[in-house]
């Protein structure tokens, strides 16, 4: 299992096409600060039917899409 698991899990559970999620409530999802390995694992969100379109550093958030 991954360790972002449980964000992916949340993010498929939404009825919205997108979603938009701050960097603070990704960290209390996962229960830990989010860091650079998200580049690494976004690609398995694919598998729950979603992707990231962006992430921003600057305004701390990240952008999903349901594919």
């Amino acid at each position: 299992m991954s360790k972002y698991e449980p964000l992916w899990q949340h993010i498929s559970d939404q009825t919205s096409e997108s979603l938009t999620m701050t960097f603070d409530d990704a960290s209390t999802i996962l229960g830990f600060e989010i860091d650079h390995s998200l580049l690494t694992y976004k690609k398995e969100l694919v598998g729950y039917g979603w992707s990231v379109v962006k992430i921003s550093l600057k305004s701390k958030t990240i952008i999903f899409n349901r594919s």
